[in-house]
């Protein structure tokens, strides 16, 4: 049943990615992320799209928070209230991390305190049927 077969589709080359609509040069977009990785790493070609098509949205969407302003121009402070979301990410984060830690130190402590208890008062527990 050749009908049924998975047709293996091929990676587009970077010249037909150069054609697509995107945003940013795809070149530069790689630059980029290659940077941060290590030499032995590859990044398939939807890969590259896809991050060029994210960049763009997050593009938008600053530009979108300093269309609110109800002024013409736009300056470095609107700029930087616009991206703060984006950079406070990594400080909620941190937080997320923290509070999680200090949870499972309290729960640990309430975990000591039942066992204590069941050791110091056995028979009571028995007595009113706990």
């Amino acid at each position: 049943m050749p009908e049924e077969e998975k047709k293996v589709e091929e990676e587009p080359s970077d010249e037909e990615l150069e054609k697509q609509d995107l945003a940013f040069a795809n070149a530069q977009v790689v630059r980029v992320m290659k940077k941060s990785m290590a030499k032995d790493k590859m990044i398939k070609a939807e890969v590259k799209v896809a991050m060029n098509k994210f960049l763009e949205k997050v593009c938008a969407d600053i530009s979108q928070r300093m269309n609110s302003y109800p002024y013409v121009m736009m300056d470095y402070r609107m700029f930087r209230q616009a991206i703060k979301p984006y950079e406070e990410l990594e400080e909620m984060n941190n937080e997320k991390r923290r509070m999680i830690t200090h949870l499972a130190a309290l729960k640990a402590d309430a975990d000591r305190m039942v066992r204590d208890l069941e050791k110091t008062l056995p028979e009571q527990d028995q007595q009113y049927g706990v």
